[in-house]
């Protein structure tokens, strides 16, 4: 639900906030500016919350406090008095975000290395599904035209007010219904997400090593080895910093193109086809529907094929949409029929790649660093995708009505990545299936 929310609160304020801040008397480049400002806070907190759910082990309390900052932020955006204060909202409200570093580090302990791009894949379709329904709420909020004291409620304040009350009430939730998950015992399995005990006992079987039985000091002392030769792993070793760099540029460059679109959209289909916030929130439903769809597809296939080929394909159909947006979008030819049909066909490809690529780095990166830190870790990942959705609104932003420029950078980042994953290939798996490969080949010899 939390990771729903996150997402609920960009497609509810996004389709409004260009109109919003033009209603203030914003310059264009305050829309960067703002849009910037969220994931700034969230680069920040990110790792901050992940290095404290790593050290207590904990999810509630961290999510507790950064939803706090959730609800006051999108009050300040509800006030809306100034342009100052909506940018100041949204920083505030971005500290919130980084409570996601803290679940997606949960989901890293608790799940097994095969089973984790499913789960992941699970994940952020919850999350994008806050896309999809974000819009449909934008109907009603669109008719909103009263006063609450001092306050004006109409089609642009209406969105912070609702956010808020949502951020209460997962506030209320949260404290009554969620439970972390108690310490598990020194030397045994980690639980997965929603598995029970008989699951942990054939996990082990599985493994080669029977469940934990009294009367086993021998094993007790491996497993206590083991454990204390996990907890002195570093974040990473010098042997997997080419697969990092690699997973940590597939982070940025896909956020920063698909911020820097976001950006553009707006501005440019109130140009091109006079879009209003109605249009904008059923554009934005339908790429709901087309993103969780593609996540659900890459759950399925992210259990038949390996994470390299998933980023592999997620790659291929973003350059594919780069090049088309370049040639289409730049400057768009023909009448109105044509123009719309060029536009929705770009942004379908480019929809359609965010959750290979989305899915199989976040799954191999997580594979390539150390279980015990995976909450730190989450949360560089995340540091690193928010100076992405930091650089993306303000390049986008102050390119508007230079698009060549704009989308050639965009090309020129997809076709840096790919070469860069060309050279990777072969060092994007799973260190253990490395190791096992070279035993093997050394117990032939």
């Amino acid at each position: 639900l939390l990771l729903t929310l996150l997402n609920l609160t960009h497609a509810v304020i996004l389709p409004t906030i260009w109109k919003y801040l033009q209603t203030l008397e914003a310059a264009p480049y305050f829309l960067g500016l703002a849009l910037s400002a969220f994931s700034l806070s969230g680069l920040l907190s990110g790792p901050l919350f992940g290095h404290l759910s790593d050290k207590t082990r904990t999810t509630k309390k961290i999510i507790l406090f950064a939803n706090c900052f959730e609800i006051i932020g999108n009050f300040m955006y509800f006030m809306g008095f100034s342009k100052w204060l909506l940018l100041a909202s949204r920083l505030v409200a971005g500290v919130g975000t980084g409570a996601g570093s803290a679940i997606f580090g949960f989901l890293s302990r608790s799940t097994a290395p095969e089973d984790r791009a499913s789960v992941f894949a699970a994940a952020m379709a919850c999350r994008q599904a806050g896309l999809l329904i974000g819009p449909a709420f934008n109907l009603f909020l669109r008719l909103c035209d009263f006063k609450i004291g001092p306050f004006v409620v109409n089609k642009f304040t209406a969105p912070g007010l609702f956010m808020c009350l949502m951020w209460i009430l997962l506030q209320l939730a949260v404290v009554f219904m969620y439970w972390d998950l108690p310490p598990q015992e020194k030397g045994g399995p980690a639980k997965g997400v929603g598995s029970g005990a008989r699951e942990d006992v054939e996990g082990e079987t599985r493994r080669g090593r029977g469940p934990s039985l009294p009367g086993q000091p021998e094993e007790e002392s491996q497993e206590e080895e083991e454990e204390e030769t996990d907890e002195s792993k570093p974040l990473m070793t010098s042997n997997e910093l080419e697969e990092v760099i690699v997973l940590l540029a597939a982070q940025f460059i896909t956020l920063f193109n698909q911020t820097a679109l976001e950006t553009m959209v707006t501005p440019l289909t109130q140009k091109y086809f006079d879009f209003g916030e109605l249009e904008n929130s059923v554009m934005y439903c339908v790429c709901g529907v087309e993103v969780i769809a593609g996540f659900l597809f890459v759950h399925w296939l992210s259990r038949r094929a390996k994470e390299r080929v998933v980023l592999a394909v997620g790659l291929a159909i973003c350059n594919i949409s780069s090049v088309w947006c370049l040639i289409f979008l730049a400057n768009p030819i023909g009448d109105f029929p044509y123009q719309l049909t060029e536009f929705i066909i770009g942004v379908f490809l480019q929809v359609l790649g965010l959750p290979f690529v989305a899915v199989a780095q976040v799954s191999l990166f997580s594979k390539v660093t150390s279980e015990k830190t995976q909450g730190f870790s989450q949360g560089v990942r995340r540091s690193v995708g928010g100076l992405a959705t930091i650089l993306g609104p303000l390049w986008a932003g102050g390119l508007t009505e230079n698009m060549y420029i704009m989308l050639g950078v965009i090309m020129a980042l997809l076709l840096l990545l790919t070469i860069m994953m060309g050279f990777s290939y072969d060092r994007l798996v799973h260190p253990a299936a490395t190791e096992h490969a070279e035993d093997n080949s050394d117990e032939h010899e």
